[in-house]
């Protein structure tokens, strides 16, 4: 039997597809960027567009905007010139900015921009940190070391984590650095001498070591207690640590104080990552018997069209291929400052349903959160679930409690028979205060906690409360126990 050969053809198949435009992906971006991203997307588009222009002495509003470029747009395409010699007929009608904000923009919806009412200090300032490696780097640059010993060193400095902890044997670095295992457990000797305090080590008990030695003063006693006890203090075991070491469980508490003020991850401080700059993307501002929503512009450039490309495509004087770069600009600049309208109207829609829906919060603070769904909200607004949470990612607002992240406010509700109207947040919150209210030498087991939380009303199960208490990071009944 001869083997059946390919064969070449045309299928038709039907099948249906969501593509997304160029203008839907900007908008679901835009939305999705918090007041920082944005500022830095419009600098950016800024740069890239000419037609874009930032107003600096006197805000102007969208509105104002619409009703410049309507201006200034030829009235009808029959009194549009023509682009050059061949009359080759380019209307600037396709540039109706006045259809354009009538059809995709909500009439009723104001700028905040053009309000004039007090709102919340929005400063806060980061200055840029020094990293662990540089901070190091410069003590190593200061020291008198030989160099083959400061040479390790910086290779030593170039594999401590995050923690400050070395991560590679010191067979491996020698090798890696082409250096002599003796420069090279010299340059970690520089290094554990150097601050912070701790850095260089290779597990927690040399951590803590070195800080207890270069501490100075009476920690005799908390460097035997750390040299051959920390599991034991883990687990509170502080009788039989002062019978090890034959001194009292007072003399061990002592040593302890002195412990407890070390660092075990003293990189932290001068941590490579770069610390999160939190400013506020918008406030829930009390106003005579409610709250107002206040987006935060402070800082963020408010837009308008360049008035001179907008006579360029009016005089006729520009090439064809000038007026089509233009256009092309105008549109791009348009669609942003659409989708950047579109932005505040959704976060202030839905920060309106935040206050409706947490009133009691805002007013009396965390116990009255309220139990809040991304599905109730998104159906309230009008918009898909996948809208409020791009709405609310990485977004903070100010409140009368306090700064708190937009995802704070949603959260579900707890099943039992008061518990429905108890929020994820809350139940947590309550277990943590059980917890710090419990006697330290007979702690609850997570099987007490669910029975006084059913005792409230809530039921929940024991597997459900060790796994909120592990997402607090709180240690289990045995490590807890203080033993006398």
């Amino acid at each position: 039997m001869n083997k059946a050969e390919p064969r070449i053809g045309l299928h038709l198949r039907v099948a249906q597809k969501q593509i997304l435009t160029p203008g839907l992906v900007q908008m679901v971006t835009v939305l999705a960027l918090n007041k920082l991203e944005l500022r830095e997307m419009i600098n950016q588009e800024m740069v890239e567009n000419p037609v874009l222009e930032e107003v600096s002495d006197v805000v102007e509003t969208l509105e104002d905007t619409q009703r410049k470029t309507e201006s200034e747009a030829p009235a009808s395409p029959l009194e549009t010139p023509v682009t050059n010699s061949d009359n080759h007929h380019d209307s600037f009608e396709e540039l109706d900015y006045g259809s354009f904000f009538n059809d995709y923009l909500d009439p009723g919806f104001k700028s905040p921009a053009a309000e004039e009412i007090e709102r919340p200090s929005f400063e806060n300032f980061l200055s840029s940190p020094t990293s662990l490696a540089e901070h190091l780097q410069w003590q190593v640059n200061l020291s008198s070391s030989p160099d083959e010993v400061r040479d390790a060193a910086y290779s030593i400095i170039g594999n401590l984590n995050e923690d400050g902890y070395l991560t590679a044997s010191l067979e491996e670095v020698a090798q890696a650095g082409e250096h002599s295992l003796k420069a090279v457990e010299e340059g970690l000797a520089l290094v554990q001498e150097m601050d912070p305090a701790g850095v260089g080590a290779r597990d927690l008990r040399e951590c803590l070591l070195i800080q207890l030695r270069m501490g100075g003063g009476d920690n005799e006693l908390a460097i035997r207690i750390v040299s051959s006890h920390l599991p034991d203090i883990e687990s509170r075991q502080y009788r039989k640590i002062a019978s090890a070491l034959a001194c009292s469980v007072e003399d061990v508490e002592r040593g302890l104080e002195a412990i407890r003020k070390l660092d075990p991850r003293p990189g932290q401080r001068y941590n490579d990552t770069q610390p999160r700059l939190i400013e506020p993307d918008v406030a829930l501002v009390k106003v005579d018997d409610g709250y107002r929503v206040v987006l935060n512009e402070e800082g963020l450039p408010q837009l308008r069209l360049s008035r001179h490309y907008r006579r360029l495509l009016g005089d006729g004087k520009a090439t064809t291929d000038v007026r089509k770069f233009v256009r092309e600009k105008f549109n791009s600049a348009l669609q942003l400052i659409k989708n950047i309208e579109q932005r505040k109207q959704t976060i202030t829609k839905v920060c309106e349903v935040i206050i409706r829906r947490q009133r009691e919060f805002l007013d009396k603070g965390l116990d009255y959160l309220r139990p809040m769904m991304i599905k109730e909200v998104a159906e309230e607004v009008g918009v898909h679930p996948s809208t409020v949470s791009r709405a609310v990612a990485s977004k903070y607002a100010h409140t009368p409690q306090g700064v708190f992240e937009l995802r704070y406010f949603f959260s579900e509700a707890v099943q039992g028979p008061s518990g429905a109207s108890t929020s994820l947040v809350n139940l947590k919150r309550t277990v943590m205060k059980m917890i710090e209210q419990e006697d330290p030498a007979h702690p609850f087991t997570d099987e007490q906690i669910m029975l006084r939380l059913r005792e409230m009303g809530i039921d929940v199960t024991r597997r459900t409360v060790a796994k909120y208490r592990e997402d607090m990071r709180i240690p289990s009944t045995h490590q807890r126990r203080k033993r006398s």
